[in-house]
């Protein structure tokens, strides 16, 4: 698909209420069509980070918003003066309606404040393992409105979630998330946004089941988001991580491994190259206080 075909064909995406116009006409040129071999798969590549540094999930106060103490679009101030911490990232379900209007306004508040907008985590969209063609379809229409939203904020990535489907077999979840992520990663390449899986459980905790995954999708916008934490006594940390660091195109932080833990894991992220965000998803401000104290330390910030 032509990159002035995606242009024209997100001017308006009315679902769920966000319209939002593409900014990829800026990169394209009236009468280019010329196209390297990178680009007949991938229109644009993301803004990498250059650095390592510090972001916030926006999970870690959802009491707080639900609460209605506060909303999205206060997030880049809460960022900067509670925490000093210089990325966020964003949760789909906490967008208020993210409406033209409403997505000016949080890219002027981040800009204000100086702080980027890293990602949006994509959750209540569906699984991508499905016996059933309409319903792995019907997962990439759903995250189509969020990564226009992701491009149009300047973000570099959206997080979707794959658990499977307990009564599948590892084959039967691989071959249908195979199919669906190529789909989805059909439009995401058109504006250049990454996809990533974080480990929530199912499938996505097993990293030799995730990395037949990405073999058999082999696309550069496709990586993984490594969790942190131990969901069970069985799930083996380091491990884990040290599977998916190839892959990895941003990190969620939690405060479950101990200052010990989280010193080998962060060492073991530079020695395999990974450089990038560190977003911190522990529950309430005192623990991201502490994890911001943690990876300062140990990221040598």
């Amino acid at each position: 698909m032509k990159r002035r075909k995606f242009i024209e064909r997100t001017v308006g995406v009315g679902a769920a209420g966000v319209v939002v116009p593409s900014m990829l006409g800026s990169c394209v040129s009236q009468g280019d069509e010329a196209e390297t071999e990178v680009t007949k798969s991938v229109a644009l590549l993301p803004i990498m980070p250059s650095k390592d540094d510090i972001s916030i999930a926006q999970w870690s106060l959802v009491d707080e918003i639900r609460q209605g103490l506060w909303t999205t679009l206060d997030f880049p101030k809460l960022a900067r003066e509670e925490f000093d911490i210089n990325g966020i990232e964003f949760v789909n379900t906490l967008f208020e309606v993210p409406h033209m209007n409403y997505l000016n306004q949080l890219k002027q508040n981040a800009d204000d404040y100086g702080v980027s907008m890293v990602l949006i985590m994509v959750d209540a969209e569906g699984d991508p393992c499905s016996p059933h063609a309409e319903v792995r379809k019907q997962y990439g229409i759903n995250h189509r409105k969020w990564i226009d939203v992701a491009h149009y904020l300047g973000c570099h990535t959206i997080r979707t979630n794959c658990r499977g489907l307990e009564e599948a077999t590892p084959e039967e979840n691989l071959e249908w998330a195979v199919d669906s992520y190529q789909m989805l990663l059909e439009y995401a390449s058109e504006a250049g946004i990454n996809v990533v899986i974080e480990n929530h459980g199912g499938v996505s905790n097993d990293p030799a089941w995730m990395e037949k995954l990405f073999a058999a999708v082999d696309h550069p916008l496709f990586g993984s988001y490594p969790d942190w934490r131990q969901p069970g006594p069985d799930f083996d940390n380091l491990v884990y991580l040290e599977k998916m660091l190839p892959y990895a195109k941003g990190m969620s932080y939690r405060n479950q491994p101990d200052e010990e833990l989280t010193g080998r894991m962060i060492r073991m992220s530079k020695k395999m190259g990974y450089t990038g965000w560190y977003g911190i998803e522990s529950t309430g401000r005192d623990a991201i206080r502490q994890g911001k104290e943690l990876l300062t330390k140990y990221l040598d910030l």
